[in-house]
């Protein structure tokens, strides 16, 4: 027994720290007690979503591997990324909500006197190593400790490049609060944030920060780090009420009707965050296209054109076989085509919702041409899946 509990002990030496914490205890038992936890794992809307890649291995490497297509997965040139500065953020926005895009999934929003850091990725990788995995594309686009202070940090689930280990280990010395879905809160605390600093939810639980109200909000997803993916950590999107304005980030999702429902109990928003990128049809269930995401954006707003979308989940990271401006260039014309104002900012540039948009398709200096693959015969867009009317 004495052998066994020095190898065990040997195991949790060698384990990363960016492999984070299993929930356990009272978290646990709160987990088992949610009705979004069946069979030992958490539940997606709309019925069982895959998480592996469909098809074959083999299949799944000629498109990663493919001559023609590859290269066209990173930018040829320069991200112009927005030279943004700390008096920039300090000036309290004219009409009330102010949105910075800093690359990703991370945006800081200043919404009615306060301010929301969601998905925050400062890291060069996103990965458990600092030698291996997806590395950024572009610089962030000012150092985490000249975005000021922020009154809460919100997290959609537990990948890598939406939770980063040396981003939350900067913001764990802060005052603020982590708002999170229900079992992150384990990776959180053995990084040195403390209990006291997190609000934990399950879908449809709602906290107060001042005078936000944050609801976390169903998704299509999946969630897991380390070796052992035991699917005991919940994924969220988010929908944030101020007294004037409204806003919704998406986390990762894939489409489902569930928008409706969110949308109908929390919207209409003025601006929502939404996932277009990182797509394929190996993994359809997962993630949006940006038809799907615009869609889902729709939806969210009743069925018809209101706020503003602002993509996010792309042009800083490599994950996935599409071109790596085809979701900027996809979004513009799609939205376009809807009658849906669409936010284009480059990484770090600061727009309010109700203001001027940025507009300029900067990637195009970067990428050269832009094939419009999603226009072409059999264009991945996937079927939306049939409706739950269960838990």
């Amino acid at each position: 027994m004495t052998g066994l509990r020095s190898a065990s002990s040997g195991l949790r030496t060698l384990r990363p720290a960016a492999f984070g914490a299993d929930p356990g205890g009272e978290r646990m038992a709160r987990i088992r007690r949610s009705p979004h936890f069946k069979d030992g794992v958490f539940q997606n809307p709309g019925g069982p979503a895959r998480t592996r890649p469909s098809g074959s291995s083999l299949d799944l490497a000629k498109v990663f591997l493919d001559r023609d297509t590859r290269p066209l997965r990173a930018p040829k040139g320069t991200v112009p990324v927005h030279p943004t500065t700390f008096a920039d953020l300090a000036k309290p926005p004219a009409t009330g909500l102010r949105l910075t895009w800093m690359g990703h999934s991370s945006v800081l929003a200043e919404i009615d006197g306060h301010r929301i850091l969601f998905d925050p990725v400062w890291g060069e990788r996103c990965s458990p190593f600092p030698f291996a995995g997806p590395k950024r594309l572009h610089p962030v686009p000012l150092p985490l400790a000249a975005l000021g202070p922020v009154d809460a940090v919100v997290i959609s689930h537990d990948h890598y490049d939406h939770l980063d280990l040396p981003t939350i280990k900067a913001l764990a010395g802060t005052d603020t609060l982590f708002a999170v879905p229900l079992g992150v809160g384990a990776h959180l605390e053995h990084w040195g944030v403390s209990p006291d600093r997190l609000r934990e939810l399950d879908w449809h639980e709602s906290t107060r920060v001042g005078g936000l109200t944050l609801t976390a909000t169903p998704a299509r997803h999946f969630c897991g780090r380390g070796l052992r993916n035991t699917q005991h950590t919940l994924w969220a999107s988010w929908a944030v009420a101020g007294e004037e304005h409204r806003i919704y980030h998406s986390g990762d999702t894939g489409y489902f009707d569930g928008f409706q429902d969110i949308g109908a109990a929390h919207g209409p928003f003025d601006a929502t965050m939404i996932q277009i990128g990182a797509y394929s049809e190996f993994w359809p269930d997962i993630h949006m296209t940006p038809e799907e995401g615009l869609r889902a954006h729709l939806d969210l707003q009743g069925g018809a054109p209101h706020g503003v979308l602002l993509p996010i989940h792309w042009g800083t990271f490599n994950l996935a076989p599409h071109p790596w401006a085809e979701p900027g260039e996809w979004t513009k014309e799609a939205a376009g085509e809807a009658g849906q104002a669409v936010a284009l900012p480059r990484p770090g540039e600061p727009f309010e919702a109700a203001g001027k948009l940025p507009a300029e398709a900067w990637w195009r200096s970067a990428s050269g041409d832009v094939r419009r693959t999603w226009r072409s015969v059999g264009a991945f867009v996937a079927e939306p899946p049939a409706r739950d009317t269960g838990a």
